[in-house]
């Protein structure tokens, strides 16, 4: 469970959220929508620890994060799985390398021959382990960073913009396989985006951002309502 009570953060003297109060259960599907500005980076950077909220407290299964030290929260992020709009794939390596190196950083490379080959198999990406990125499209990139992001077993996938780079038709396929994951391991997924084909493939809560609060949250949020003033 993933609690925000009363959360409110400051950079510098700008107010950039205040009062965010809600809860993310497990296996549950949550979109953060807003405009530019409203606060989903902000309220994203607080979820994966690279800042500490100024007022509130969050909490992820009773552990309050603002309270974790450095190491900690090293340990914390091995929870959640991230995934970025620009993929943040090492170049140099190829897609069996870079899924193997989430594993290799945090000691656990003797995982990887049963491991990878087992996240290469669920993204669909099997006969491409040897290429590089370069060698991929846009879509089959971000396939890559999901394996990656699952190489620890996280409770939660946290996703910012993950279709952003990407056409609609690859959009479609990422907003599917995030949905297989949700239903076949009850994921939690927790995602910012500006691209309606993943609303309408996952059909999630949606919490709606503006000026640092929440303006609404809604289970099932028509598409017009929840993009009115985005697009």
């Amino acid at each position: 469970m993933l609690t925000f009570k009363n959360v409110g953060l400051k950079i510098g003297e700008s107010k950039v959220l205040s009062e965010l109060d809600f809860s993310v259960k497990p296996g549950e599907i949550v979109a953060v929508l807003g405009a530019s500005g409203a606060g989903k980076s902000s309220l994203f950077s607080l979820l994966i620890g690279e800042k500490k909220p100024t007022t509130g407290e969050i909490l992820l299964d009773e552990i309050s994060l603002g309270d974790l030290s450095f190491t900690s929260v090293q340990q914390y992020r091995r929870q959640i799985g991230i995934i970025f709009q620009d993929f943040r794939l090492l170049p140099q390596k190829t897609v069996f390398e870079n899924i193997a190196f989430a594993l290799e950083i945090c000691g656990k490379a003797d995982q990887v021959r049963a491991r990878v080959p087992e996240l290469l198999k669920l993204v669909g990406l099997e006969s491409k382990k040897d290429r590089f990125p370069r060698e991929l499209s846009g879509g089959e990139r971000q396939r890559v960073s999901i394996a990656r992001a699952l190489a620890h077993n996280p409770k939660m996938l946290i996703a910012d913009e993950a279709t952003g780079n990407l056409d609609p038709k690859n959009s479609r396929e990422i907003a599917e396989l995030l949905l297989y994951l949700n239903q076949k391991t009850n994921l939690t997924l927790l995602f910012a985006t500006h691209d309606p084909v993943m609303v309408q493939k996952l059909n999630p809560r949606v919490i709606r951002l503006q000026s640092g609060k929440i303006r609404f949250d809604k289970q099932a949020c028509p598409l017009a309502e929840a993009f009115a003033d985005l697009l």
